[in-house]
């Protein structure tokens, strides 16, 4: 049975080990198994930094491509593959994300269509998720993997091929500037107009049949 590393559900040490050494040999079936353990937490972590279902998906699919295609050089961390997963999920996001941006600034020059709700777009995404988006990638790595999926410094340190002194110092810019997003975004907010009405005199109803 394999060694189940705290606090990272679905992760497999022992079976990564095994199976990437097969996918290192060219075993299709070993790499789909690494698919299968891991393309969930991929999918998730995709989500966040692209508000759109299908380009998620779209970017889960790039990042797979992309570890069979470099698997000779993909950096396993105690055995897992997932950190490097989740790093090349932010690199695609950041780069799927500004081809979109330049696709639909050439649509932006065209007539605009009829409107029609997109239901791919989720609108509960909070506000330090929208934020994340906006920051730099290296800000975006440190951010999901020590924040959001909870790797220590020295994983990430390993995963990303930097000193953990590194590390820390990202880490702490990252999160001061997430926060000063936030705290932005916040303050750009329209204020709640409700006490404008609260003095207005109540529209009386007259009864059936009253002349005025």
């Amino acid at each position: 049975m394999g060694n189940e590393q705290p606090g990272r559900p679905g992760t497999t040490t022992d079976e990564d080990r095994v199976d990437w050494g097969r996918a290192l040999g060219g075993d299709g079936e070993a790499f789909g198994r690494v698919f299968d353990r891991h393309r969930h937490r991929v999918l998730r972590h995709a989500q966040r930094l692209l508000p759109v279902e299908a380009d998620a998906a779209d970017a889960v699919a790039v990042v797979f491509l992309e570890a069979w295609r470099l698997r000779a050089r993909v950096r396993l961390v105690d055995g897992s593959v997932l950190p490097w997963l989740l790093v090349t999920a932010t690199n695609t996001a950041r780069n799927q994300g500004r081809a979109t941006r330049r696709y639909r600034a050439a649509l932006d020059r065209l007539p605009p269509p009829e409107p029609s709700p997109d239901h791919a777009d989720r609108e509960t995404d909070g506000e330090a998720v929208r934020a994340l988006r906006t920051l730099a990638p290296r800000d975006q790595e440190v951010l999901t993997l020590v924040v959001l999926e909870g790797y220590a410094e020295r994983e990430v340190a390993e995963a990303l091929g930097i000193p953990q002194g590194t590390v820390k110092s990202r880490l702490s810019r990252a999160r001061a500037r997430l926060a000063a997003r936030v705290a932005r975004s916040s303050d750009a907010e329209p204020h709640d107009h409700h006490h404008e009405h609260q003095h207005q005199p109540a529209r009386r109803t007259r009864p059936n049949g009253a002349r005025p």
